[in-house]
């Protein structure tokens, strides 16, 4: 499971920017995490909870946003969400060869005191 290597990292990061902010608690984290990211929200959630024990996180939420998929199509020149893995534009049947969104695995957000 990767998910709790990615969470550690996550924790690494959150706690260095609370420390900058002179932080003594973090109380939310939020994520967004693109569907084509490869990461599992569940196993994030479950992840975060054994990796916050005994920091300053230990009580936050996490929040975890999905982003969908977003396909551009060349031929029509317009954006589309996929309604599946084969990304076929809706409109004209043409595959696309460009994701604009989905992939990302962001720590958006980090509200401390």
């Amino acid at each position: 499971m990767h998910e709790v290597s990615i969470m550690e990292q996550t924790l690494e990061i959150a706690l260095k920017h609370a420390q900058n902010q002179g932080a003594s608690r973090i109380h939310r984290i939020k994520l967004k995490v693109g569907e084509l990211s490869g990461v599992v929200p569940e196993a994030l959630k479950f992840a975060f909870d054994v990796v916050t024990q005994n920091t300053i996180a230990q009580s936050a939420t996490l929040e975890v946003e999905t982003i969908p998929v977003e396909c551009y199509c060349s031929n029509c020149q317009e954006n589309f969400y996929p309604s599946d893995l084969i990304h076929l534009c809706p409109h004209c049947g043409q595959l696309s060869r460009e994701v604009r969104q989905g992939k990302e695995l962001e720590l958006a957000s980090l509200e401390v005191s």
